[in-house]
């Protein structure tokens, strides 16, 4: 039975009812799956690289790989603040070195990894979506991928061409842009730009789905395909 491990931050964790209705990709990416897979999800709201090594979240995915399993990698929204030492890592520095050696440790333990560019933060001005939040990152992102063979899967890209197809107005709904006095966890209303809705998850989780099939093989084959639509 396949499992797919998860490293990454908030735009990926596991919410519950109180900070609803936030939602991380984690929690969505099942509907696009097979019967029988597993997602076991250890991506925490505010790690890096950095910090996710640190306080010893990766250690714990590495005991449970085996051999057949997949780590998918999504981090860059942390790692590029400054201000903070404890996340902050350079594009090509340290950020690189850190997704190495997590796809280095799926590697020695017959797995496989996924490297996923950091999703785009909904940023428009004048109605236009403004510059890449997270070049740098994507760019070393794409590099290590490139250099060390490991299969990507350009979510900043998709991500983007979403966002610019949608335009300002629509794009809102799949982030945690809420109104006054609908959520507990909200009471005061919220407009956030980074994390994600119900609908965003699910939306976006579909571009990564998207992603495995472009990548093929063994990726595709995670897939869920129209027969299983029967048991519904």
């Amino acid at each position: 039975m396949n499992v797919i491990y998860w490293a990454g931050d908030s735009t990926v964790q596991s919410n519950n009812i109180y900070t609803f209705p936030q939602t991380g990709l984690g929690q969505e990416l099942g509907r696009y799956l097979k019967l029988g897979i597993i997602i076991d999800n250890h991506a925490k709201n505010g790690r890096s690289t950095k910090s996710f090594l640190d306080e010893g979240r990766f250690g714990k995915i590495v005991d449970g790989l085996s051999r057949g399993d997949f780590l998918f990698i999504q981090f860059g929204h942390n790692d590029e603040k400054k201000e903070d030492p404890s996340r902050y890592t350079e594009p090509f520095g340290e950020y690189y070195r850190n997704l190495k050696f997590m796809a280095d440790a799926a590697f020695s333990k017959g797995a496989h990894p996924v490297l996923i560019t950091p999703l785009e933060r909904r940023k428009f001005e004048d109605g236009r979506l403004c510059s890449e939040a997270h070049a740098e990152y994507v760019k070393a992102m794409k590099k290590l991928a490139l250099d060390e063979g490991i299969p990507l899967i350009d979510l900043n890209a998709k991500s983007r061409r979403a966002l610019e197809d949608a335009g300002d107005v629509k794009s809102r709904q799949w982030y945690v842009h809420v109104p006054a006095g609908v959520y507990e966890a909200f009471p005061d209303g919220k407009e956030d730009d980074t994390h994600l809705s119900l609908m965003g998850a699910v939306f976006y989780s579909g571009l990564i789905a998207e992603g495995l099939r472009e990548l093929g093989g063994i990726y595709a084959e995670l897939l869920a395909d129209d027969a299983e639509a029967e048991h519904i």
